[in-house]
């Protein structure tokens, strides 16, 4: 189990890093609404090995069997590794590519009339915010993964 968890979780992890550094460097131009929609889909697109790495435990490690909660195990072990890269891509992004995304974004918000104080986090704590979001949103593909792919005999 826990091979398969390194394993996936490490394709997992150099995906969602890829794809989220690749989508800033490449969408640099777009706005923040067409950016944030390139975000959920790298981030989906990272949570795939997750579905692949419970097939791949219940196929050819299992022998054919995995229960549901060892296969929302596996999967919310996958989506750490995921969540790591997008956490840490994020944290590389706000520090290092663009230090100044926390003045830029604030701006855009006024610009839209937001006239609510807007709270300056950091790096840091936006960087954990991400690793949540990709852990919430890899614990329903878990869910719905360990549904379809849960099976008790051969």
């Amino acid at each position: 189990m826990k091979n398969t968890i390194f394993k996936f979780g490490f394709y997992g992890f150099l995906l969602s890093l890829g794809l989220f550094l690749g989508g800033i460097l490449v969408g640099d131009n777009l706005g923040l609404s067409e950016a944030e929609i390139i975000g959920y889909l790298t981030i989906v697109a990272s949570l795939i090995f997750v579905f692949f790495g419970i097939k791949h435990f219940r196929d050819n490690i299992n022998n054919g069997i995995v229960s549901f909660g060892k296969a929302v195990g596996i999967g919310l072990g996958i989506a750490v590794f995921a969540a790591a890269g997008v956490a840490i891509a994020d944290f590389i992004y706000t520090t290092v590519i663009n230090p100044n995304f926390f003045e830029e974004y604030e701006a855009a918000m006024r610009a839209k009339g937001n006239t609510e104080e807007i709270p300056d986090w950091g790096s840091g704590f936006t960087a954990l915010v991400m690793f949540m979001t990709v852990l919430i949103i890899g614990l329903i593909i878990s869910l719905i993964s360990a549904l379809i792919l849960q099976r008790k005999t051969t």
